[in-house]
């Protein structure tokens, strides 16, 4: 204990010393307040908080109020970023369209950026994004159709409640691409962007699609809340059991149908990790100039299954999941 002390004294008083010199000012931007996996990256930016904060700078975490006008508002709230004339942006690119102007307005101000959860490493590199910190989409889309395959699902459907965006649409992209390979074949569902959040709306979309297409037996969803509705769907269309569930991402009821059979498998991206890298690596860059010469910097994807789901439980329960 007492070394651990004196390394701990030693460490805050190297942060004291800097705190006159460096004051790396850095803005975030995120999903909603209700979007359980956008808590997840708040939890990563609240830990590197502590360690841009005991340098001398700040951080500012900017949340998307609605998805209804998604595209127009994700462009928007970059603008509003910029306008507080901060060092850094940590941003995920979720609509190319829209948002990359917005983005190349910030490094055009002399603003350094940094890619965070959506977007790719070439897209951070034509913008003159510093890196690119998350998974990449398509990547974790053929490992879940992949999966689907080996569990043996002939026909797939990757449900879509966020059309248009470009890392959902990577994602069931890369599904599709995976399983029609495979000699399996897949498509897509497209819902409304306002049954984002919208669990009965969600529910009833799959359970009609599945009594159209019976022979679908496999499904995955590009979010864990997604996940829910869509086992409620699943069960309402009788096809529990019969319908192979994944899922990206997870929440503890995704962990309970993992442990209870009626999951298959989620793909789990870290955005803890995204979140944490993405405003360390950032501040570090502002204040140091250091960089690192591994882009992108890949925190998935991993397959959470009934082989690991107790080690799942048992990080997410001390936060480290």
């Amino acid at each position: 204990m007492k070394f651990a002390k004196t390394i701990l004294t030693g460490v805050a008083a190297v942060a004291m010393m800097a705190t006159s010199a460096l004051a790396a000012e850095i803005a975030i931007i995120g999903g909603m307040n209700s979007d359980q996996f956008w808590n997840k990256i708040k939890k990563g930016v609240d830990d590197a908080r502590l360690v841009v904060e005991a340098n001398g700078g700040k951080v500012e975490y900017l949340r998307m109020q609605s998805y209804d006008n998604f595209a127009a508002d994700a462009a928007d709230i970059i603008r509003v970023a910029i306008s507080q004339n901060p060092q850094g942006i940590a941003v995920p690119d979720w609509v190319y369209e829209s948002q990359d102007p917005a983005i190349q307005e910030a490094v055009a101000k002399g603003i350094k950026v940094i890619l965070f959860n959506a977007g790719t490493i070439d897209k951070a590199k034509e913008l003159g994004a510093l890196n690119y910190v998350g998974s990449d989409e398509y990547i974790a889309g053929r490992a879940g159709g992949a999966q689907l395959v080996k569990l043996g699902a002939k026909k797939g459907v990757c449900v879509n409640t966020l059309p248009g965006t470009a890392n959902i649409e990577a994602r069931c992209k890369g599904m599709i691409d995976a399983m029609t390979e495979a000699g399996a074949t897949a498509e897509q569902l497209p819902l409304p962007s306002t049954s984002f959040g919208d669990p009965a709306a969600i529910a009833e979309a799959v359970k009609a699609y599945l009594s159209q297409n019976a022979d679908v037996d496999g499904a995955l969803t590009i979010g864990a809340g997604e996940a829910d509705a869509a086992a409620v769907g699943i069960e309402q269309a009788g096809k529990t059991g019969t319908v192979k569930l994944g899922s990206f991402d997870f929440n503890e009821a995704t962990l309970d149908r993992i442990k209870g059979g009626q999951q298959a498998f989620a793909i789990d991206q870290q955005p803890y990790l995204q979140a944490l890298l993405a405003v360390t690596l950032l501040a570090s860059n502002i204040d140091f100039g250091t960089d690192l010469p591994t882009a992108p910097v890949l925190t998935g994807p991993g397959i959470i299954d009934a082989a690991n789901v107790d080690a799942t439980i048992a990080g997410v329960k001390i936060g480290a999941r």
